[in-house]
């Protein structure tokens, strides 16, 4: 019993050190108060263990149970938060994910313990020369550790879907700190299944949870003096397979627990089997230990292309990965963290970072790293002058350069700036990332995990990798000044459009002024031309209001209208520039056509206008409608020119081509533009020499949007 005593109290005493070192090391931030909140807790657990364990009277000891129940209730739920939120960059969001599953893993156990506590404990058995109790739980005793059975699952399958998403540094960082924690976990699934296979609790298993504890504590201790565990930032891919070893190995447990079993009936030199079990747990975390190694993982490769003859890297995987992985990356930083997090994996480096050079050559950018934020490089502020220098000094490099040894003022710079807390994570190598003859970046390497140099072998396919990187990295870069070109280029067009109809405005007031000496004196002149300015100034306004919304949709207020109307309408304001007269032949039964007035107006105009400089004064011009299978057609004819076969088919219609000397190549992109914006289709037919009829066909009742 004195050893329980005991054993207890120094749990207690070393998880609150562990809190005070985690306090000290760690940044002031949310996920380090929730892991100073989790080991209080367990230190708490720990403490009144002890006291159950010095209880001298039964009321005493269901006392101080209860309250050990109470604690106990609490842990659960605060290390499923702590694992949803530990080393990943998006824990905000990951929580209020969970926000509902976090409440009821508080709120569920705390409701069994206090609501129905006389339902808890049906019984305390004190076996005759034993040390310890066994308690017989109720109903709600046994849902309780139901749910902490659940919620230590959901906890060990949150901190592997992390440590598999860690790379680099990182992983080698946070290691410890996920050994610690899940082996505190494990153990209880031990625990908790014991109390629901045997519908009770053994007192003599909290021996077995205090000594997982003290072993946790050692390797958070020891993760905590491995740089800062808790300011970690993995960003977990929304891609990830939610797949898990944790239900695989929770299961294996379950069947070798009933093999345990077995063993302790049938063979009595197995007595303690509490002692067995946490043997076999002490050795299977030890087992974990090495098998997490990165340089046991470095020494694996070693033995198997040594041993069985075969490469150190398997170029067809590295490849295909690389391919897979890339495919389909449409921003840099995302390609940048894939390729940093793959070349740590594949050569066992710990710190992998990419640096993007500018298109002037001048300065660098953080690309992605296997060590560092974006928010941290800010910081930082990383190169400072020496990144001009280190551009110059890699511009001509085309293989791996190792800092080792060098002393050019750029590697001082980098040495005072690029202060790391351990050896791991500096850099030791520089590799160009060139394409098209231009530096496109620099990725960076740290020492592999036994501080080697880089082989010939490794070297080559370093270079190889970075040549890839670069010549994707190129790409988005083209890609994105092509982006930019395009909306330029649409800018571009829509003031064009309205480039185009001041040109047809001012045409109109140019006429209006030129015969304005001659025909003064002429009463239906005047009026005719004050027509005509007070409309060419009412449709200014109306355009320069839609300046401050270029946009390359084009907005439509549909009225019902009368299109024979609107063509006589569109054929008396164009009268001032088309000097021939249009012959009309109009379907009097067209129904009415819900159309944009103004748009529509724009387009008849245009093609009158067009139509009249394809001729000049000496064609004909004619303009008829018809109305057939719920589609009203506009056809405007002339006897012009007429347009080749080769410009119809590659060059009508779009924007800056025409065949006008003067022309802008604007007008007949925008008929086109306003008709499909009407849900209809403008259609040409032209023969060189004989003239050109464009139809504008638009739908009747046909919805639009």
């Amino acid at each position: 019993m004195a050893f329980n005593v005991g054993l207890s109290f120094l749990a207690a005493s070393v998880t609150i050190v562990v809190i005070a070192i985690g306090i000290y090391r760690g940044p002031r931030s949310l996920v380090q108060g929730i892991f100073a909140f989790g080991m209080l807790l367990l230190s708490g657990e720990a403490a009144l263990t002890g006291l159950v364990y010095q209880s001298n009277t039964l009321s005493e000891f269901l006392s101080r149970q209860w309250l050990l129940f109470i604690i106990s209730s609490l842990v659960p739920a605060a290390w499923l938060l702590f694992s949803i939120s530990f080393a990943r960059a998006n824990f905000l969001e990951q929580i209020s994910k969970w926000k509902w599953v976090l409440l009821l893993a508080a709120a569920a156990p705390l409701f069994l313990i206090t609501l129905f506590n006389n339902d808890f404990i049906s019984l305390v058995l004190a076996p005759q020369n034993s040390p310890t109790f066994f308690i017989r739980i109720g109903w709600s005793g046994y849902l309780w550790h139901i749910i902490s059975i659940i919620i230590s699952i959901a906890i060990l399958m949150n901190l592997e879907r992390t440590f598999r998403h860690a790379t680099g540094h990182i992983r080698w960082q946070t290691k410890f700190m996920f050994l610690g924690i899940g082996s505190i976990f494990g153990i209880r699934i031990f625990t908790d299944s014991q109390v629901v296979l045997f519908n009770g609790v053994d007192t003599g298993l909290y021996v077995v949870d205090l000594g997982a504890l003290l072993v946790a504590d050692i390797f958070i201790f020891r993760a905590l003096f491995r740089g800062k565990p808790l300011s970690a930032s993995i960003q977990l891919s929304h891609q990830f397979l939610y797949t898990s070893f944790t239900i695989l190995i929770v299961g294996a447990y379950f069947i070798s627990l009933g093999m345990i079993a077995w063993i302790s009936v049938h063979f009595e030199w197995l007595k303690n089997i509490n002692l067995v079990i946490f043997l076999v747990f002490v050795t299977m975390i030890v087992l974990a230990t090495f098998l997490l190694s990165d340089r046991l993982r470095t020494k694996r490769k070693r033995f198997i292309s040594r041993h069985f003859k075969r490469p150190q890297y398997d170029y067809q995987k590295i490849w295909e990965d690389f391919t897979q992985k890339t495919a389909s990356v449409t921003k840099t930083n995302e390609l940048c963290n894939i390729i940093v997090k793959m070349v740590s994996d594949t050569l066992e480096i710990l710190s992998v970072s990419i640096w993007l050079v500018d298109e002037k050559q001048e300065q660098l950018s953080f690309g992605g790293s296997t060590v560092f934020t974006a928010d941290q490089i800010e910081e930082m502020q990383f190169f400072k002058e020496g990144g001009t220098k280190m551009i110059r000094a890699m511009t001509n490099q085309n293989m791996p350069l190792d800092l080792k040894g060098r002393e050019d003022d750029w590697v001082s710079d980098l040495v005072h700036t690029y202060k790391l807390e351990t050896r791991e994570s500096r850099i030791r190598y520089y590799v160009p990332l060139n394409a098209a003859g231009n530096l496109i970046g620099i990725m960076t390497l740290s020492e592999k995990v036994f501080y080697e140099s880089l082989t010939f072998e490794e070297s080559e396919l370093i270079k190889t990798i970075s040549d890839q990187t670069a010549a994707a990295l190129l790409g988005m870069r083209l890609s994105e000044r092509l982006r930019q070109i395009r909306e330029q280029e649409a800018f571009q067009t829509m003031s064009a459009f309205f480039m185009h109809d001041l040109k047809n405005l001012a045409s109109k007031l140019s006429l209006v002024t030129q015969n304005l000496p001659l025909h003064m004196d002429n009463p239906e002149f005047r009026t005719d031309a004050l027509k005509t300015i007070s409309q060419s100034v009412s449709k200014i306004n109306k355009m320069s209001s839609r300046l401050s919304l270029l946009s390359q949709k084009i907005d439509l207020s549909f009225r019902e209208t009368n299109i024979n109307d609107l063509i006589t309408a569109a054929i008396y304001d164009a009268k001032e520039y088309v000097k021939v007269q249009v012959r009309q032949n109009f379907d009097h039964n067209m129904p009415l056509i819900p159309i944009d007035q103004e748009q529509m107006h724009k387009v008849l105009e245009n093609l009158l206008m067009n139509a009249y400089d394809a001729m000049g004064k000496d064609g004909q011009i004619s303009v008829a409608t018809s109305f057939q299978d719920n589609w009203v057609e506009i056809s405007v004819s002339d006897t012009g020119c007429g347009i080749s076969k080769e410009f119809m088919e590659k060059n009508l219609f779009r924007p800056f081509q025409t065949t006008k000397k003067q022309g802008m190549g604007i007008g007949l992109y925008h008929c086109k533009t306003i008709v499909d914006a009407h849900g209809g289709k403008l259609n040409v037919e032209s023969e060189e020499g004989k003239g050109t009829i464009f139809k504008i066909l638009l739908p009747l009742g046909k919805s639009r949007e």
